[in-house]
């Protein structure tokens, strides 16, 4: 189903969206890469050869992601899905983070998957196509350091799930991606930069401290753009934190984590 598709992925420069990028390409899809990293988005498509465009656009601005949109539809005749991957993570409590770090996590990660969907919709209703919003577990389960991360992943949860109602009509699917601890570039740099979100991780339930390689993430991800499935979950368990929700966020739910804060606080300079 996903051979001759136009595929539109961003942050396809490393991790998940170059994992998912290969296999795409491999099953025959065409696609078009976006990511801020020229030149690590240049040297996949160098990598891949045929049939791939690329963009070293920022999602953040909704012009050039629409012009990048229209470019490949001039190309390519059609945008088919789009994958809104790109996205960051920073680790810091709310008293002390940078407001400007605060920013920049929820504008990447939320604005920007609006700014991408929107610039490819025109296309992707034309061809009753699928979008897939890549959120996290983290739309589901709250973990202490990561406010901005939280908030903008339940917040692409909602959006793809009030898209999948405005657009069901078109014939258009929509899923959303929902994953636990994927080993990326992006998981190690802040767990380089932050030793307490490490120690927080280990305070975590044993499947939910394990991480799952990038290739199989992707190879998920995948084949839930083939089935146009509605949601997906990696591993699968991560299914039981969204049904397990209200528990999750019960006082009971927080208590664990709640000393693990304490304990790193006092441990801190100034504690």
């Amino acid at each position: 189903m996903l051979c001759g598709k136009v595929v539109m992925i961003t942050g396809a420069a490393r991790g998940i969206g170059a994992s998912m990028a290969r296999l795409l390409h491999q099953r025959g899809a065409r696609l078009v890469l976006v990511d801020i990293d020229e030149h690590g988005v240049r040297a996949l498509a160098g990598e891949l050869g045929d049939d791939v465009v690329v963009f070293a656009d920022d999602v953040n601005d909704f012009d050039t992601m629409q012009a990048a949109a229209e470019t490949a539809v001039t190309r390519f005749g059609a945008i088919d899905v789009v994958v809104a991957n790109a996205g960051v993570e920073h680790w810091a409590p709310v008293l002390t983070v940078e407001p400007e770090a605060f920013r920049r996590v929820i504008e990447t990660n939320l604005i920007g998957v609006f700014n991408t969907v929107r610039a490819a919709l025109p296309s992707i209703i034309a061809h009753r196509g699928y979008v897939l919003v890549v959120a996290s577990t983290s739309s589901y389960t709250a973990l202490p350091g990561m406010a901005a991360y939280g908030a903008s992943k339940a917040g692409v949860e909602q959006f793809a799930n009030v898209l999948r109602i405005e657009v069901a009509h078109h014939g258009v699917g929509v899923g959303s991606a929902h994953m636990s601890l994927v080993d990326t570039p992006m998981l190690r740099e802040t767990r380089s930069s932050s030793p307490e979100f490490t120690t927080l991780l280990a305070a975590l339930p044993r499947p939910a401290r394990r991480t799952v390689t990038a290739d199989k993430c992707a190879a998920r991800l995948v084949d839930a753009i083939d089935k146009r499935k509605r949601r997906v979950d990696v591993p699968r368990w991560v299914a039981a934190a969204r049904w397990l929700k209200p528990a999750l966020s019960s006082p009971l739910g927080d208590r664990a984590l709640s000393r693990q804060v304490a304990r790193i606080e006092a441990l801190s300079p100034g504690g």
